[in-house]
């Protein structure tokens, strides 16, 4: 197995050392999602990453393929978090083998990569391999990504752990870019993304506010 420590603070991520990438979020590849993840989860997940990236001004690609003859285009609600930027289009299912991809990643000066995307054992999977063995040390952020079934999502992740890249997932990424609660500056912007799209961990924080803190359980005042 490869060194993935290099590069890290600690062995942890920072937003500062490392880039995210968003791969092949689109209908036609959502469609074929059939691990045991909700579709609907899975998109949660996404945005969850996503916002939380920007929150903390990680630098992100967005990459498509076949956009206008098979996939169609990226999720619109990834989209909008980031509207001054335009996905890489490819024609190849591996993000590595297209130089736009290539030249987007050297550009963020990171050895650390974080990967999202669809499906798993292939469009996560290549890209993966391929970084790898550039030296770059690849985080799979897995309930952030899907496979064709539950066989070929985990298949996926163990060829890819075997050749040293690094599971995580989606609160444990966006936490670690927190990492200590005293940081202030991030952390209402948090909570309030930990309560959209946390699941059970957002409901505990709104119990928190609202019947321990006295906040008013609607949000926004008209």
């Amino acid at each position: 197995m490869k060194n993935i420590l290099p590069d890290t603070d600690g062995g942890l991520l920072t937003a500062e050392n490392c880039a995210l990438v968003f791969i092949d979020h689109q209908p036609q590849m959502a469609f074929g999602v059939s691990n045991q993840i909700d579709r609907q989860l899975l998109m949660n997940n996404v945005l969850m990453l996503a916002k939380g990236a920007k929150e903390f001004d990680v630098p992100v690609i967005l990459t498509t393929v076949e956009t206008e003859s098979f996939s169609g285009a990226m999720w619109p609600q990834l989209l909008d978090i980031f509207p001054d930027q335009s996905p890489i289009e490819r024609t190849g299912m591996n993000s590595w083998d297209t130089e736009a991809f290539r030249e987007a990643i050297k550009a963020t000066g990171k050895k650390n990569i974080i990967l999202s995307g669809l499906w798993t054992e292939v469009c996560i999977t290549w890209p993966t391999l391929n970084m790898l063995d550039e030296g770059y040390n690849i985080y799979v952020v897995e309930d952030a990504c899907g496979g064709t079934s539950q066989a070929a999502h985990d298949a996926a992740l163990s060829r890819m752990v075997q050749a040293g890249a690094v599971r995580m997932t989606t609160i444990a990424t966006v936490l670690e870019f927190q990492r200590d609660w005293a940081n202030r500056e991030h952390y209402n912007a948090l909570m309030d993304l930990f309560r959209e799209h946390g699941g059970a961990y957002g409901i505990g924080i709104e119990y928190c506010y609202t019947m321990v803190h006295n906040a008013p359980a609607a949000r926004k005042v008209t």
